[in-house]
């Protein structure tokens, strides 16, 4: 089976993201420099207005009655502290060969803005924010929701090489699924043929996997470590942040990404962005994605997943067993 690429809507995916990533990565290169302090999240912030601005204008020009959800506003941008990041972003925009102001990159990123629609589509653009300005794993990750089930995806990811191996300044990966058509993954500098990605046949749960965010604060680590020791799991965990887990894990490169509530905001509901593209991705290599109950990912309530606890993704063979687990921990 050959990949999607006769479908537009992938075809769209892939150029969309494609040129959103590399951008992203020259604002990182440009702007995080050694001497930039800890707390300075500014870079970050250009590049994640850079992404969105970009997608969005692409998506007027190629599906322009198609709505848009994504994570950012322009409304810190209009205003007198905003100017300067303003600027950047417009410097940054302009780069592509875009002739535009600042009035219409603020209107672009505000496309992303409104609520789900029956047919959108949705933009991470760029996940992993402490692994961007460390120079470690970030994506950007688009995809296409109808009726409340997502379609297509694809992720971005420029410190991945081979879609498996963390490295940075190397080609990249770009990886691309569309609904009963499998998944796949090029370099993001396009060098190489499309290949077919296939989770792990992984089967003992003692030898499993898991994804662990590089950030504590994302996850509850606590009940990580309970939940290993509950079912026996003995294999090294594999620190990784942002939706590139996702594409490692439909590699083969790991087993199981979860996303525990944190004890601090038990309340807490993931956003559509932050899962929509992996989600596809790793199912359409074989794996199995859930809520922590076992329930389907419900992309038809909002900008949340708001009828979702968690998220749970295996290479399917011990999604069971995970489900179990968690059960029996009472996470």
């Amino acid at each position: 089976m050959p990949p999607p690429l006769t479908c537009s809507k992938v075809r769209f995916a892939v150029a969309a993201v494609r040129e959103a990533a590399l951008l992203v990565r020259r604002v990182q290169r440009e702007l995080v420099t050694p001497a930039i302090t800890k707390e300075d999240r500014s870079p970050v912030t250009v590049a994640d207005f850079v992404a969105q601005a970009i997608v969005a204008k692409r998506l007027s020009e190629t599906f322009p009655e198609m709505g848009f959800v994504g994570e950012e506003s322009s409304e810190t941008l209009r205003t007198e502290e905003g100017r300067e990041t303003l600027e950047q972003i417009l410097r940054f925009v302009r780069q592509t060969g875009i002739e535009a102001t600042a009035d219409d990159v603020c209107e672009w990123i505000d496309r992303g803005t409104g609520e789900p629609t029956d047919a959108f589509w949705t933009l991470d653009p760029v996940d992993g924010t402490k692994g961007f300005l460390r120079g470690d794993q970030y994506a950007v990750a688009l995809a296409y929701v109808k009726d409340g089930v997502v379609r297509a995806g694809a992720l971005g990811c420029p410190e991945l090489a081979g879609h498996v191996e963390p490295k940075k300044g190397g080609a990249g990966s770009l990886i691309l699924s569309r609904r009963g058509n499998g998944a796949w993954a090029q370099a993001l500098d396009e060098s190489g043929d499309w290949q077919p990605l296939q989770v792990s046949d992984q089967s003992n749960i003692a030898d499993a996997r898991l994804f662990c965010s590089v950030e504590k604060a994302h996850t509850n680590t606590g009940d990580i470590g309970r939940l290993m020791s509950t079912l026996g799991i003995t294999a090294d965990r594999v620190p990784m942040d942002s939706q590139a887990k996702y594409a490692v894990l439909a590699a083969g490169g790991g087993e199981v990404n979860i996303r525990l509530l944190s004890p601090a905001r038990p309340d807490y509901r993931e956003k559509i962005w932050d899962q929509a593209a992996g989600s596809i991705v790793v199912e359409e290599a074989g794996g199995r994605v859930s809520d922590l109950d076992g329930q389907p990912l419900d992309f038809s309530r909002g900008r949340t997943l708001a009828a979702n606890r968690g998220v749970l993704a295996t290479n399917g063979r011990l999604h069971d067993a995970l489900l179990a687990g968690l059960k029996q921990i009472g996470a």
